[in-house]
């Protein structure tokens, strides 16, 4: 990941976000049990810790995701930009898909399956709803513009990356809480005293963390995420019919 690309939308809210909630235990354990009264050595290693894990789990939840987005997608027969163009795909209306796909043949420069050729050469149809979704997705890039695509986009992102980190997030967590548990111990599991309540505050976020990764970091809500991007961005197309033939 380019320096210069961490700190744009995206790269903020879906894969700075998803490396942060991945680490959030680790994060909670340097910030309550490393001391920041003075400035000094340790202070130093803890905040170039923190950012060196960062920058490496977001850019780990990336690539992960990208390998889990493939699986996903043949475990459901494609794009949804694809199975979503298909005519035996109710989700868009026939009428408005049948205009899509004029305007993009148009635009592609080529011919647009009919339903005789999408039932006999489904490989053939579905090549040609790639080269729309490509399409759509090089000319719907100005986030202002598609400002919803682009808020959709990223709720895609975030969930993929996260589901991408999610066994190296529980693990993480799991290791937390035995170094927390090991503090204990050595405190004789006395939580009152300020160490003791600093590691029992770290267990709370732990508990509450895994229990987010468990429930809610899911293969289905990934897809679903997914199918409103699909979703959003076949209905881009009437943003470019709206405009005057000569702006086209």
């Amino acid at each position: 990941m380019e320096p210069t690309k961490f700190f744009d939308a995206y790269s903020i809210r879906a894969r700075l976000f998803p490396a942060v909630i991945a680490a959030a235990p680790a994060l909670a354990a340097i910030a309550l049990l490393v001391s920041w009264s003075t400035l000094g050595l340790s202070n130093a290693i803890a905040s170039i810790g923190m950012l060196a894990l960062m920058f490496a789990i977001a850019d780990l939840s990336r690539a992960r995701g990208r390998k889990l987005e493939c699986r996903l997608y043949a475990a459901h027969g494609g794009l949804p930009s694809i199975t979503m163009f298909r005519r035996s795909d109710k989700t868009i209306d026939s009428g408005l898909k049948a205009r899509y796909r004029t305007f993009l043949a148009e635009q592609l420069g080529v011919q647009a399956p009919d339903a005789e050729v999408e039932l006999l050469d489904k490989s053939a149809a579905d090549g040609f709803y790639d080269q729309c979704g490509a399409w759509l997705r090089q000319n719907t890039r100005d986030s202002k513009r598609f400002s919803i695509l682009f808020a959709e986009n990223v709720t895609y992102g975030f969930r993929r990356n996260l589901l991408g980190v999610k066994t190296i997030a529980l693990w993480l967590n799991a290791i937390v809480v035995g170094v927390c548990l090991l503090f204990l111990w050595r405190l004789g599991f006395d939580i009152a005293g300020p160490v003791g309540s600093r590691v029992g505050l770290v267990l709370i976020v732990a508990v509450a963390h895994a229990g987010y990764m468990l429930l809610a970091v899911t293969r289905g809500a990934v897809w679903d995420a997914s199918q409103a991007y699909g979703r959003e961005l076949i209905l881009s197309c009437e943003s470019f019919l709206a405009q005057p033939r000569d702006a086209r």
